[in-house]
């Protein structure tokens, strides 16, 4: 499936430090960074960039924050077209923290959010994109919003941001692929001079799928991670969607060698990926909270009374 305008984006670092408090040693971001890097991908998401006077520099690793000069440590030495992308969530970032993009290593800031703060992410959107910043916004669990708040967003979006793309989060891997292509489509319908983007997780083993389904329906802009991982059942595969793009600007290579010297490594130290208080959660169109708390306990794999419990309780998600 090669398309020339495809761009793709490595969160492996931003999405897999929801796993572990973003406590990521500098020595493996800098090996996954290298990896991504010899791998051509286009935008490597390095982490998210919050306010201290929210979170706590003891609990939260560096990934949390991504202060520009821990970033240059991580790609100094480095030689690549790789650019550098970095996440905020809305009431999270001070924007006065943020350098002018002239200033910094990061070369793009995704806003993510709800449809409901639609006005909100686009106006810190536009402040990053006059401080220099190519930007983003992340509709986040766009499965509970298929409404038509959502085309409301889609035409506001096209009417007074800046962004580059649009992304279609699909946070709690619940997504099919016929609801995926009538979102993409009905996306591209409405935003005609930004391009759209999907990020899927891996709930259902849907997230490769999906993510096809998207490109094969006009979305342009794509998330993955290496060997899959992410909160929870992780994400789509870096390297599977590599294999499928077909495009001669990218190298599967280091990446295979980055997975057998380190992420298997990983795997065993950490869980993400198919584990079946996941899917369930996904099956619900549920946050995975729950079934993250199930497998820190001790009856981790009572799936029958887990899925009883998601029945007959409804979680709040927003």
């Amino acid at each position: 499936m090669y398309r020339p305008e495809i761009k793709v984006l490595d969160c492996t670092i931003r999405d897999g430090g929801l796993i572990n408090n973003h406590q990521f040693d500098m020595d493996f971001v800098k090996k996954v960074y290298r990896a991504s890097a010899g791998a051509g991908i286009d935008y490597f998401e390095i982490g998210y960039k919050n306010s201290k006077d929210l979170f706590s520099t003891e609990e939260y690793g560096l990934w949390k924050f991504c202060d520009d000069h821990i970033i240059e440590e991580v790609i100094q030495g480095i030689e690549s077209k790789t650019k550098i992308s970095c996440m905020v969530d809305i009431g999270r970032v001070n924007m006065d923290d943020i350098k002018n993009a002239d200033e910094s290593p990061v070369a793009m800031i995704r806003v993510a959010c709800y449809v409901k703060d639609i006005d909100k992410a686009i106006a810190m959107a536009n402040g990053f994109y006059e401080k220099g910043y190519e930007t983003c916004i992340n509709i986040m669990a766009i499965s509970r919003d298929q409404g038509p708040e959502l085309d409301e967003a889609f035409e506001q979006i096209e009417r007074e941001s800046h962004v580059i793309a649009v992304y279609l989060v699909d946070s709690f891997g619940y997504l099919y692929q016929e609801t995926v292509s009538a979102l993409t489509r009905r996306a591209k319908a409405i935003i005609k001079t930004k391009e759209v983007g999907v990020h899927f997780h891996n709930n259902q083993q849907l997230a490769f799928g999906n993510t096809i389904e998207a490109i094969i329906d006009g979305a342009n802009y794509l998330d993955a991670t290496i060997y899959g991982i992410g909160r929870a059942a992780g994400n789509c595969n870096l390297e599977l969607l590599l294999g499928f793009l077909k495009n001669p600007k990218y190298d599967i290579r280091p990446l295979l060698d980055f997975i057998s010297t380190d992420m298997l490594k990983l795997r065993e130290e950490i869980e993400w990926g198919y584990i079946l208080p996941y899917a369930l959660a996904g099956m619900m169109n549920e946050h995975p909270r729950l079934a993250m708390a199930l497998r820190n306990s001790d009856g981790k794999e009572n799936y029958r009374e887990f899925y009883e419990t998601m029945q007959s309780t409804s979680t709040d998600c927003l």
